[in-house]
Parts: C-alpha cells; sequence; structure tokens
C-alpha cells in the first residue's frame, strides 16, 4: 500500500487532480481533499500526531492496566504492609491491586507520549503547508498498485511527500 499527499497550490489545482484520478480507472483505497481552512487534518489519523498517540495509549492500556493490578496485588501480598488493613484481609490486597492499576494506566499515558511517529516529520511538513494556506491531497493505494505519478505530476504540485509505501 502506498500513501502520499500531495500539496497543491489552490483549490482548482486540487480539484482538477481528483478528477483526473477519477478518471484513470486507478483503484484508490482513499483520495481526501484537505482544505487549508478546515479541520478535516485533524480527524485524519495518518496527519494527525494526537490521534496516534491516543490510539497508541489505548492499546497500551489494555495490556499495562491487568499486569498493573497483578503486579499491586502480588506487591501487596509479598511485602506483607499493613498500608490498607482496615479493609481486611482481601481488601488490602486488592487496594494495592487497583494502586498498581492506575499505574499502569498512568505509564500507558507516559509511554505513548514518548513514542514518535514514524512519519513524524512528514505531517509536521504537511501540517507547515496546509497553514501557508496549501490545499492536501491524501491518496491510498491497494498493495502491489503504484501511484499514477505521471498524473500527479501534470497538476505540477508544489511537494509530494510519501507517508508510507509497502
Amino acid at each position: 500500500m502506498a500513501i502520499c499527499v500531495v500539496v497543491l497550490s489552490d483549490a482548482d489545482a486540487a480539484e482538477r487532480l481528483t478528477q483526473w484520478l477519477k478518471d484513470t480507472d486507478l483503484p484508490l483505497m482513499q483520495c481526501l481533499t484537505i482544505p487549508p481552512n478546515s479541520d478535516v487534518i485533524d480527524q485524519v489519523e495518518l496527519l494527525s500526531p494526537n490521534l496516534t498517540r491516543q490510539r497508541r495509549q489505548k492499546a497500551m492500556a489494555r495490556w499495562l492496566m491487568p499486569f498493573g493490578f497483578l503486579a499491586g496485588l502480588t506487591f501487596t501480598k509479598i511485602t506483607t504492609l499493613t498500608t490498607f488493613d482496615s479493609f481486611g484481609p482481601w481488601g488490602q490486597p486488592v487496594i494495592g491491586g487497583l494502586l498498581g492499576m492506575g499505574s499502569g494506566l498512568m505509564g500507558s499515558y507516559a509511554a505513548a507520549a514518548s513514542v514518535n511517529s514514524e512519519n513524524e516529520d512528514g505531517v509536521r511538513i504537511l501540517r507547515n503547508r496546509r497553514e501557508e494556506g496549501r490545499w492536501l491531497l491524501l491518496m491510498e493505494t491497494p498493495s502491489g498498485i503504484d501511484l499514477p505519478w505521471q498524473t500527479v505530476q501534470r497538476s505540477r504540485p508544489l511537494q509530494v511527500v510519501r507517508l508510507s509505501e509497502q
């Protein structure tokens, strides 16, 4: 699958390229025009670092919270600390497990924020171009099918940024 974003100067160029792509019979999985003064870019996961970070955090929390619960439960049983003794013999380890689960949740936020995405530089460039008033056209093709470079070059793009090529 190839994912590429074409930076164009105005709406006419974006519409023209979109029409040319529709006329080529190329099986595009995605062809999305992103105007400069809209929030569409924040809704596309490939172009929004916040959405990527949120997805990563949720995936990490799915693993870290249960392990944190077990670690807190085990730590409470092994150390024989009586910090939560008022909750009884069953309540004390459960409170320790809940604290461990909370630690796992906090760890998922910290870990998700510390990992940079593989396309971070390209996304930063594209977001800057959009703020400059440029139009973006996101194209995605299925695996094994190359983007129509001749058609793209015919539209005289200002810049072409490849986000993924597999």
